[in-house]
Formats: C-alpha cells, sequence, structure tokens
C-alpha cells in the first residue's frame, strides 16, 4: 500500500498533470565498485547537468591550484632555513619574500576556493532536490511501497545534505592530501633525491594500508546506511498509526518496540561503524608516523655521514612533516568518503529506476471515451488482477464498476490515469492508446476523486486552486460553491486562508472530500474517475459531498467505483469485476433479472439497508 508520500504523487498527477524539468542528461551506467575520492568525483559528476558540472570543475580547478602553491610555500621553507641556519643569514631575504608571495597567493586561491565550494554546495542541494522530485513524479505509482517514505525521507535530506558539502568541505582535504605530498616528494629531488626516494619508497606502505583501513569499515558503513532508513520508515510509522496506538492501547507495545528495535540496530551499526574504523585508524597513523620516522633515520644517517648539511637535513625533515601531514588529514576523511559514495549511490540508483516512457510524437485524442481492449495487468509481486479485461464506455456516460475487495476495481481507474502501463492489451481515451499520450495532455483530460483523499499542507484556497493553478479567484469560489466547500471556509478562523494541516489532517473526511471535488470542479476535464467514498460520512457530510459530486459529473464521461445502490441503479452501463474478469455487463434492469454476481451484490445491500441496532432488554 502506498505511504503518504506516494499519495502525496498521486494527487499531484491526479490534479494538475506532471511538468517535467531536465537539468542535465541522466546516466545510466552504475558506478564501478570501489574506494577513494575520484570514484566519489565520478558519481558526483554523474548525478548533475552541465551547470553544475561547470561549477564543480571550477572548483576542483582552484583547489588543485592552491595544493600545488601549498606544496610550493612549504618547498621555499627549505632554502629559507638552509639560509638563516647556514653562514649566511642575509642572503634568506629573498627567499623570505618569495615565501610570502606565495603564501599570500596560496591564501587568495584558498578564499576563492572556499567561496566557489559553498556557490557549488547550495548549486547542489538545489538541482539533487529538483531532479528527485521531477524523477519522483515520473515514476509509476508501483514504485511506491512501504519502505519508499522513510527512503525518499533521507534521501532528500541526510544523503542530499551530505552531498552538498562535498565541494566545501571535503574536496580541500581530499586535494591536498593527495596532491600536495605528491608535489613536495617532487620538489624535493631539487635539493636532495636521496630523502626524496625514501619518501618515494613508503608511499606505497602507506596507499596498502589506506586500502586495509578503508575495507575495514565498508561493510558496517553500508549496515549503517540500511539501519538509518529503517529507523527513519519506524519513526514516519510511529507518528502516523498515533490515533490506532491510542484508541487500542494494547497496540502500544508492538508499535513501540518496532521502533524500538529499528533504533537499536541504529545504534548497533553506528557501533560496528566506530569499532571497525579505530583499527584501521590506528594503522594508518602508525605507517605515516613509520613513514616520517624513516625519512628522519636515513635523513640523520646521511648528514652523519657528512653528506648532507645539518641545515639542510632540518629543512628537508620541515618538508617531509609536511609530506606527511596532508595524508594524515585526508586519512581522516574515510568515513566520509564512503558516506557520501553511499549516498551519491542511493540517489543515482533512484535516477536509474526507469519512469513511465513518454511518446516521442503525442497523439491527440479524439473525444472523451474509453476502451478496454484485452488489458492484463500484474503487480510487482506476480499477482495477476486483469485479465482479458475489455470494456468501452461511450462519451458522457455513466459506468458503474463493482466487485469484491480485491477485484481490480481501483486498478483499472488508475490505468486510465496511467499511473502504470498495461502488460497486454491497450487502454484507450478518445481512440488513442494513453501510452501515445503525453502525461500532460492524458491528465488535463482526467479529474480523480479516490476515497483516500490527500491535501497538501496549505490553505483551503491553495488546495481548491491545485486544480487549475491559473484560474481565478472568481473561478475558485465558484467550484468551492458547487462543492459546498464556502460552508467550512465560513465556519473556521481565517476563512478561505485557514490551513488544512498535513494531509488535510485539521478537516474532517467529509470536508476533505469536498475539497477535493472542488479541486476537481475547478480542474473541469471531460472524464471523472469517482471512487465513492460516503458510506462512512455522516448524513450532513453525505448530502454536501452528493451534491458537489452531481455537480462533477454531469455532462462528463464517468467511470464510479460504486457502492450505493442509487448510483448503481443510475448508471447507464454496470460492469460486474470478479478474479480479473469482466462477468457480467449491462443496465440495472438488464442484470437484476439474471442469476449472478450483480444480483446477489444488490440483495446484500438491499438487506444491509435495513440494518439497525435494537436495544436488548436487561432481565431482572
Amino acid at each position: 500500500m502506498a505511504g503518504p508520500r506516494a499519495q502525496h504523487h498521486l494527487a499531484a498527477r491526479q490534479y494538475g498533470g506532471v511538468r517535467r524539468r531536465h537539468h542535465g542528461p541522466r546516466s545510466r551506467r552504475r558506478p564501478s565498485r570501489g574506494r577513494g575520492g575520484r570514484l566519489m568525483i565520478r558519481q558526483l559528476m554523474a548525478v548533475v547537468g552541465p551547470a553544475e558540472r561547470r561549477l564543480l570543475r571550477n572548483v576542483l580547478a582552484l583547489q588543485v591550484l592552491g595544493a600545488v602553491l601549498q606544496a610550493v610555500t612549504f618547498v621555499l621553507i627549505v632554502p629559507v632555513l638552509e639560509r638563516l641556519l647556514g653562514d649566511e643569514p642575509d642572503q634568506a631575504w629573498p627567499w623570505v619574500w618569495a615565501l610570502a608571495a606565495a603564501a599570500v597567493a596560496q591564501s587568495a586561491v584558498h578564499y576563492l576556493a572556499t567561496k566557489a565550494g559553498f556557490q557549488a554546495g547550495a548549486a547542489l542541494s538545489r538541482v539533487l532536490h529538483h531532479r528527485i522530485g521531477d524523477h519522483v513524479s515520473t515514476l509509476p505509482l508501483g514504485w511506491f511501497g512501504p519502505t519508499r517514505t522513510g527512503e525518499l525521507s533521507n534521501l532528500t535530506t541526510q544523503s542530499v545534505m551530505g552531498i552538498m558539502r562535498v565541494p566545501g568541505y571535503l574536496f580541500r582535504p581530499l586535494i591536498s592530501g593527495l596532491l600536495t605530498p605528491a608535489a613536495v616528494v617532487v620538489l624535493m629531488y631539487l635539493f636532495d633525491w636521496r630523502l626524496a626516494l625514501a619518501a618515494t619508497c613508503t608511499a606505497p606502505f602507506i596507499a596498502l594500508v589506506l586500502r586495509w583501513s578503508t575495507n575495514r569499515t565498508a561493510a558496517a558503513d553500508r549496515l549503517r546506511a540500511e539501519t538509518m532508513t529503517e529507523g527513519a520508515n519506524r519513526v514516519i510509522e510511529y507518528a502516523e498509526v498515533q490515533p490506532v496506538l491510542r484508541a487500542f492501547p494494547g497496540s502500544r507495545s508492538a508499535g513501540g518496540n518496532r521502533l524500538d528495535e529499528a533504533l537499536s540496530a541504529q545504534r548497533d551499526a553506528g557501533r560496528q561503524v566506530m569499532v571497525a574504523g579505530v583499527p584501521g585508524q590506528v594503522g594508518f597513523t602508525l605507517t605515516v608516523q613509520a613513514a616520517f620516522t624513516v625519512i628522519l633515520v636515513y635523513g640523520t644517517y646521511l648528514a652523519l655521514g657528512g653528506s648532507l648539511d645539518v641545515p639542510e637535513l632540518l629543512a628537508l625533515l620541515v618538508l617531509a612533516a609536511r609530506f606527511v601531514e596532508p595524508m594524515a588529514e585526508a586519512a581522516n576523511l574515510g568515513s566520509a568518503l564512503r558516506s557520501t559514495s553511499a549516498a551519491l549511490g542511493r540517489v543515482q540508483r533512484l535516477l536509474d529506476e526507469k519512469p513511465l516512457p513518454e511518446p516521442e510524437h503525442p497523439a491527440r485524442p479524439a473525444g472523451a471515451d474509453i476502451e478496454f481492449d484485452a488489458v492484463e495487468f500484474s503487480y510487482d509481486d506476480g499477482r495477476k488482477v486483469l485479465d482479458g479485461v475489455g470494456f468501452r464506455i461511450p462519451e458522457r456516460t455513466m459506468t458503474a464498476l463493482i466487485g469484491p475487495s480485491g477485484s481490480g476495481k481501483t486498478t483499472i481507474a488508475r490505468l486510465i490515469a496511467r499511473f502504470w502501463d498495461v502488460h497486454g492489451g491497450a487502454v484507450r481515451v478518445g481512440g488513442a492508446d494513453v501510452r501515445d499520450l503525453s502525461a500532460e495532455d492524458l491528465m488535463s483530460r482526467i479529474s480523480v476523486v479516490f476515497q483516500d483523499v490527500y491535501l497538501f499542507e496549505g490553505t483551503i484556497e491553495d488546495n481548491i486552486r491545485a486544480g487549475r493553478p491559473d484560474a481565478t479567484d472568481a473561478e475558485v469560489r465558484r467550484a468551492a460553491a458547487q462543492a459546498r466547500v464556502d460552508e467550512i471556509a465560513e465556519r473556521l478562523p481565517g476563512g478561505w486562508s485557514a490551513q488544512v494541516g498535513a494531509g488535510g489532517a485539521g478537516l474532517s473526511g467529509g470536508e476533505r472530500q469536498r475539497i477535493s471535488i472542488a479541486r476537481a470542479l475547478l480542474k473541469d476535464a471531460p472524464i471523472v474517475l469517482l471512487d465513492e467514498a460516503t458510506s462512512s460520512l455522516d448524513p450532513a457530510n453525505e448530502r454536501a459531498v452528493q451534491d458537489a459530486l452531481s455537480e462533477l459529473t454531469r455532462d462528463r464521461t464517468l467511470l464510479v467505483i460504486a457502492h450505493r445502490l442509487q448510483t448503481v441503479r443510475a448508471a447507464d452501463q454496470i460492469l460486474v469485476l470478479d478474479g480479473g474478469h469482466i462477468v457480467q455487463r449491462g443496465t440495472h434492469d438488464e442484470l437484476i433479472v439474471q442469476d449472478g454476481r450483480y444480483a446477489d451484490f444488490w440483495a446484500e445491500r438491499s438487506r444491509s439497508r435495513g440494518w439497525r441496532l435494537e436495544k436488548t432488554p436487561v432481565a431482572n
């Protein structure tokens, strides 16, 4: 069953159509398995558009230039110390000025890189939220399941927030941790090739230990990401089912236990990351210190042998310290890099989900009739819902669809609106296959009122205007009056500006239905798909909703999933659905005299209409 965010998506498709904005080509190639900053940067470039790639390349170029200037600054320390500790300290001044100039240049580039990094981070947040939102709105409704709410919540909050920190916080230590030591070693060859070679020989050992320490925590990081998603699902679930938990106190322990278990698993996964990461972090730190010790011991040996002056040794040891320091800083980024890479992988997997295909040359419907031609449809779990279903709804007629729960009634309505694509046969509107229509054109012709009404967080007027955003105030008020929403606005504080709450939680079920009908009236589409939801309403709300429905369905092609006898009897055509097949069709007068599902349905509904509660006398 789709969660609230799926319903939000459903409502958006019901009432406004879908506008698709593309912020760059989607990459269909999944990132190869691996570790490190290079993979993360490739992933980052894959999920953004051309404009953001340019920003990221500018940041990378500035960070690379800053790392090179930092290495040059470190290297210039060597001649400065050699002169200052040697016999002619006055000769240090030209090198001091060069060192100062390099330091100023490096600081200026660092400032520009930091500023560009924050700007790129803000752009990343904006484009990723747009791409995720736009792509989710194109996915078939079957993609949305019980776990998607927490997954999307995590993706659009923690994952995107982690990714937007990359240009401003991760690029600099990552690039300086790799490029600055490399540049320092290269420049060390200008002063003493032996110490430079010693530093070069330590690099492979450092790389191996870094890879080992990274691999130790990879599995724990993946587990932590999974438990965070599960924890988000359980928190949302716990908030959503509060009415049930309070109405049935015995269920509190079950609901609370599920949440406690998810949060405990998240805590344990975080502990595993720390336990797995500490040995690797300690091992890498010891290796880096061992590399510096090797350079120190070898330099001392050369100085004692007389082949290296003491001032030059001291200067080169300062440079060697600059060689190991950025690597140690970069090593601390291991967890952040893996976390960011995992977040980018989750974003890419979402963007790789196949949307409902759009036709290259959209067709144009000729009218508002509906036809099912040998339609077959199954859900992802393999359960076949419709098997060779065929019928036609002529333009400006009403067809009632009845059948037991699970027989596929709602599925038929949603296939007309193309929330999924059929697996066999065709669904046509105005003679055109819905797969050959653009989503915007199809949804502009259809209004949908389902049982589960979703209202957007905002005002009453905002929710009605969602049916047609360019409508005038007078048109909004007229649709509201036809659906008797004006009575709600007059009663609530704030009137038309009254807040309905998240999902319409501030209103009753009947009030939400009336607003959804007003939204559909404002849209003024020629086809109406209606899942009656008046059986659970109080009499006043039921009368108001029925009046609103009468306005909505006037002179339109109407498919109604019927529950009320009055509605069924008034239909021009009745379709009886059972086991994925149309088992009966005809008018009320035709079907009532036949033995079959319809006669049973009519008899059962007629009996239930006469039910009443009686007080049982208490024996003395």
